[in-house]
């Protein structure tokens, strides 16, 4: 399973990271929805973990870019500040779950898994 974390929140991407690859996870980290973009370029993620609310290119449209160049890949939506907004958006953008912070690493793992596991099938 390959995971991309995307949050502007340096120390976050790389607590996140190196917690999932002491679970076995191949995960990588980037700080900005460019990068992300880039990165979903060069390497096919399985999920790609996307903070709502960055700087610059926000994580919805980070969404809608990652998986117009991947249908296959299951976004999660990770947030400190979710509105009712964000959420119906992210649901009409296929996101697998959404998901508020602080998260706990077992809760992110089993919505990573469950969104692996499903693998860009509907539903």
């Amino acid at each position: 399973m390959r995971v991309l974390i995307v949050d502007d929140e340096e120390e976050l991407v790389r607590a996140l990271v190196e917690r999932l690859r002491l679970r076995g996870i191949a995960a990588e980290g980037v700080t900005s929805g460019r990068e992300a973009i880039e990165a979903v370029g060069r390497e096919a993620y399985d999920v790609a973990v996307v903070d709502v609310k960055m700087p610059g290119l926000g994580g919805l449209k980070v969404a809608e870019e990652l998986r117009g160049r991947r249908p296959q890949l299951e976004v999660i939506f990770l947030t400190g500040h979710g509105s009712e907004e964000d959420a119906e958006e992210g649901r009409r953008l296929g996101a697998f779950d959404y998901v508020m912070k602080p998260v706990s690493i077992d809760a992110l793992l089993r919505s990573v898994t469950a969104a692996a596991a499903r693998g860009g099938k509907p539903g």
